[in-house]
């Protein structure tokens, strides 16, 4: 009796450890609480390390579509990534008569589909190493898995990292990137 005691117990824990780590908390970006029950814009605001995204967001006229319902799999660049542009390049996009061009980069970093890092990283093993991924703007992005971190290469040969990865949202995922993803230029 004390052995099919422990079996439920044990079984339960292992029941209970599986779904704590099913539904964990987000990762904090920026400092901020990145809530699943929110919309990537909702969350996006609530990142100091986004307001550079957060003002492209809202110069191009897109804050309606990513609060809308998607799914969608954002590759947030953050601060530091816009910084890595060359000098004046964030200011001229943000211009109102550049808003078709501001546009088509942020774009080329939404995918219209909720995907997870894990989904990402079988699609490129099961591609042999490196996998096609078309974004919402036209950009072909190759995604690849190097020392456990996923790599996105642009059509430009400009390659931007996986830092934060599966950060949820009411409307897709939130991937953070060090680099801004560029179209062909």
């Amino acid at each position: 009796m004390f052995k099919t005691a422990l079996r439920p117990l044990a079984f339960s824990a292992a029941i209970l450890a599986g779904a704590a780590a099913a539904y964990a908390a987000n990762p904090m970006v920026g400092g901020g609480e990145m809530l699943e029950t929110k919309n990537i814009v909702e969350n996006a605001v609530n990142s100091k390390d986004h307001t550079t995204l957060v003002a492209a967001v809202q110069a191009a006229g897109l804050v309606e579509t990513l609060s809308g319902a998607g799914p969608f799999t954002v590759f947030a660049p953050t601060n530091d990534a816009f910084a890595k542009l060359p000098a004046g390049t964030v200011d001229t996009l943000l211009k109102p008569e550049n808003k078709d061009q501001l546009t088509k980069v942020l774009t080329c970093h939404v995918v219209a589909a909720d995907v997870m890092s894990d989904a990402i990283v079988k699609m490129i093993a099961d591609d042999g190493g490196e996998h096609d991924v078309t974004t919402v703007g036209g950009c072909v992005l190759k995604a690849k898995a190097m020392d456990g971190k996923v790599t996105l290469t642009d059509e430009n040969g400009g390659v931007s990292t996986v830092t934060i990865a599966d950060v949820k949202q009411s409307n897709g995922v939130i991937h953070v990137v060090d680099t801004v993803i560029l179209p062909k230029m």
